[in-house]
């Protein structure tokens, strides 16, 4: 799977989530951190399993 297609789907999951924290009357500067820790994790785990193997 392309690293594009895999943040696009986080994105897309992250952008559910925001949606729902915005209904349930969260506050906005808590949405904001969850959704910074959100984008480092989707970029960690996106790299990590899109990445090629090393060749031996």
């Amino acid at each position: 799977m392309s690293f594009g297609i895999y943040i696009v789907g986080f994105l897309v999951f992250i952008g559910g989530l925001v949606y729902a924290a915005n209904l349930l009357h969260i506050p906005q500067q808590w949405i904001a951190v969850g959704t910074v820790i959100l984008l480092g994790l989707a970029i960690m785990t996106g790299v990590q399993n899109t990445r090629g193997k090393d060749p031996s």
